[in-house]
């Protein structure tokens, strides 16, 4: 199996809009420290894979940046919305539990798709909570177990 990481660690303090890349995001118990999504809920972080990306990119012509569908971890190396509610991935200190698998489309409210005109979240991407605290960035390896 191919080595599962992390390419790029995204925040935004407003929800619905593109995030910015950063050097490495501090994950607390109730999300990413400074991001729009943290809170004592189900979705405290988002998370896409490249894979996800690249046939996006095909399907609109044109290079997406890291973070443009407000994901907050973007990942390499495995197709993450194959995952299940209950999976594990640990980064370094930090572990994360899958909590859900996509998400419904905000669509004309929202400024990714109105800025992008589709969005790929609502199928590929998957959301998850923080079990133990800790930092990630760019790089880092990602271990992944499955519930099953």
């Amino acid at each position: 199996m191919s080595k599962i990481k992390v390419l790029s660690v995204n925040i935004s303090e407003e929800k619905g809009v593109i995030k910015k890349p950063v050097d490495q995001i501090n994950i607390t118990e109730k999300g990413i420290e400074n991001d729009a999504h943290a809170g004592d809920w189900h979705r405290q972080i988002s998370l896409l894979g490249k894979e996800s990306i690249d046939s996006f990119e095909k399907e609109l012509g044109r290079k997406l940046e890291f973070g443009e569908f407000a994901e907050n971890i973007t990942t390499e190396g495995i197709i993450l919305y194959k995952m299940i509610p209950g999976d594990k991935l640990n980064i370094g200190d930090v572990e994360l539990e899958v909590t859900q698998i996509g998400k419904k489309c905000h669509g004309d409210g929202c400024a990714i798709f109105s800025q992008v005109g589709k969005c790929v979240m609502p199928k590929e991407g998957i959301f998850a909570k923080v079990i133990k605290t800790g930092s990630v960035k760019a790089g880092d390896e990602i271990i992944y177990t499955s519930v099953e």
